[in-house]
C-alpha cells in the first residue's frame, strides 16, 4: 500500500494547476501519448517494431512526462534554475493501474540545476548537474533516439568558441551491472552554405568496474563520432543528414539503433559498426507536409556476420482547414543477422497507416493532435508474427500533446 500512496502523492504534487504555477514563475512542461485501440484476431492494438517501421497508428500504451522548473535566482547577471520530470508508463489496458507491476512504472527523469551568467564574458554558456535529458537528437515520426548520453552528470554547455559552441559533459552509464562513465564533446552551429550547419560530437564511454567484477573479464571501452549536417529553408522545411561510428559496445548499438548509452562494457568481438541516417520535414504547398526518414545501419565482429538493417519511414499529410488533417504513414524495413536469444536471426517487416486528425493548428508539429487511424502490420520473416498469422490490422483512437 505504501508504494501505491507514495506514488499518487508524487503525480499529484506534480499535477498542481497550471494557473496557480503561472502565478509563482513555475513552468510547468511535458509530453503524453494515450488511446485505445482493437485489432483483428489478438485482442488489443499491436505496437510493432515502431522505430523502424514508424510510430503512427502502431503504439499501445499510456505514457507521461510531467516537468516542473523555476528560476530560483536571478541577480547581478547569473541565474539560477532548478528542473525536474516524472514520467509514468503503463499498458493502459485498465481503470486503476497502480504502476507497481512489471510493465507500468514511473520514474525520475529529471531532477538537475543549470546556471547562467557565471562566465562573464560568455552570458549564454551554461553550468549544470543532476539528471537531465542531455541535447536529444531524435527522429518524431519513428521515436528513434539516434544521439542522447541523457542521465545524471554535470557539464559545461553552450560555451563560446570560435564561430560554434562547445558543450562537454560527463554523465554516468551503467550498463545493467557494470559503473560506466561517458563523456561527452559536442561543437555545434558551425555554419556553411546558406542555411546550412554542422554539429560534431565524440562520445567515449570508459568502463569502471569493481574489483570483484574486474577479476578474469575483460572489460572494453567504447568510442561513437556524430556528425550532423543540418539544412534548413528547404521547401518550407529543413532535412538533416547524420553519419555515425562507434567501436565496442558502442558500435554494437549502430545497427541495433541505439541512442549512444547503456554501452555494453563487456563487447569483446572486434565490433565496429556505422550508420547513416537522412530525415526531415518538407512542405511542397501550403496544404502539404511530408515527414520522412531512411536509415542504413551496419555492426560487424570478428566471430560471426554482420548485423546490418535498413529502413525508410514516410508520413505525408494533408492539412484541409487550421485543425483537420488526413495523415498516412508507411514505413518499411529489412535486417540480417539481428542477434536475438544467443543467435541472430533475419527480420523483415512493414506497416501502413491512415487517420484523420484534429490538432491545436495546422503544423506538422501541432499537439495536442487527436487522430483516428486504421493500421495495416505484416512480418516478412515469421509467419506467426501476430498469434498464428504474418499480419494484424488495427484499429483505434489516439492523442498525443507536448507543452
Amino acid at each position: 500500500m505504501s508504494k501505491i500512496c507514495l506514488t499518487a502523492a508524487a503525480v499529484s504534487a506534480a499535477l498542481v494547476s497550471a494557473s496557480a504555477m503561472a502565478s509563482d514563475g513555475v513552468d510547468f512542461h511535458g509530453y503524453m501519448r494515450a488511446g485505445v485501440g482493437i485489432s483483428g484476431d489478438n485482442g488489443a492494438n499491436y505496437s510493432y517494431e515502431k522505430t523502424k517501421v514508424g510510430r503512427l497508428g502502431n503504439e499501445n500504451d499510456v505514457y507521461g512526462e510531467i516537468g516542473l522548473g523555476k528560476e530560483v535566482y536571478n541577480q547581478d547577471g547569473a541565474s539560477f534554475y532548478v528542473d525536474s520530470m516524472l514520467a509514468v508508463s503503463a499498458n493502459g489496458s485498465s481503470d486503476w493501474e497502480t504502476l507497481d507491476g512489471k510493465e507500468d512504472s514511473i520514474a525520475l527523469r529529471q531532477f538537475n540545476v543549470q546556471a547562467k551568467g557565471l562566465i562573464a564574458s560568455d552570458s549564454e554558456a551554461v553550468l549544470w548537474a543532476g539528471k537531465r535529458y542531455y541535447q536529444r537528437h531524435d527522429i518524431h515520426i519513428s521515436d528513434f533516439y539516434y544521439w542522447d548520453t541523457s542521465g545524471a552528470g554535470a557539464g559545461i554547455e553552450n560555451l563560446s568558441v570560435g564561430p560554434g559552441k562547445l558543450s562537454v559533459a560527463w554523465l554516468r552509464d551503467d550498463d545493467g551491472k557494470v559503473n560506466g562513465n561517458n563523456f561527452d564533446v559536442r561543437y555545434s552551429g558551425i555554419n556553411l552554405w546558406s542555411d546550412a550547419s554542422l554539429e560534431v560530437g565524440i562520445n567515449y564511454n570508459k568502463a569502471n568496474p569493481t574489483d570483484t567484477q574486474d577479476k578474469g573479464v575483460e572489460f572494453k571501452d567504447s568510442v561513437m563520432g556524430t556528425a550532423e549536417l543540418t539544412q534548413g529553408n528547404l521547401l518550407g522545411g529543413f532535412n538533416k543528414t547524420v553519419l555515425q561510428y562507434g567501436t565496442n559496445g558502442f558500435g554494437e548499438q549502430m545497427a541495433a539503433l541505439g541512442a549512444g548509452h547503456y554501452t555494453n562494457t563487456k563487447s569483446d568481438d572486434g565490433v565496429k559498426g556505422y550508420r547513416i541516417i537522412n530525415w526531415g520535414v518538407v512542405a511542397p504547398t501550403e496544404s502539404f507536409e511530408i515527414g520522412h526518414q531512411l536509415v542504413y545501419a551496419a555492426s560487424s565482429y570478428d566471430s560471426q556476420d554482420d548485423h546490418k538493417i535498413w529502413n525508410a519511414v514516410v508520413r505525408p499529410m494533408y492539412k484541409w482547414d487550421n485543425h483537420m488533417k488526413t495523415i498516412f504513414e508507411a514505413g518499411i524495413f529489412d535486417e540480417k543477422n539481428a542477434p536475438e536469444n544467443n543467435t541472430t536471426k533475419d527480420k523483415a517487416g512493414s506497416k501502413l497507416t491512415v487517420a484523420q486528425a484534429w490538432s491545436a493548428g495546422s503544423s506538422f508539429w501541432a499537439r495536442p493532435e487527436l487522430r483516428v487511424y486504421a493500421s495495416y502490420l505484416k512480418d516478412s520473416k515469421n509467419d506467426k508474427a501476430f498469434g498464428d498469422k504474418d499480419s494484424e490490422y488495427s484499429v483505434g483512437v489516439q492523442v498525443e500533446a507536448w507543452w
